[in-house]
């Protein structure tokens, strides 16, 4: 999921919690949405074809 930071970049956060610190973990920091969708893409597929 991406937010938008108050910086006025955007971060990727996984979608699931962390279990240790109960905050999602952070993926990456972009400095445009289509950057970090972009990337965002890329993680979905390498989950699925590493």
């Amino acid at each position: 999921m991406i937010r938008k930071l108050k910086t006025g970049g955007y971060r990727i956060y996984s979608r699931s919690k962390d279990p240790r610190t109960g905050k999602r973990r952070n993926l990456g920091t972009f400095a445009t949405h289509a950057a970090a969708e972009k990337h965002e893409r890329e993680i979905q597929y390498f989950k699925r074809h590493h």
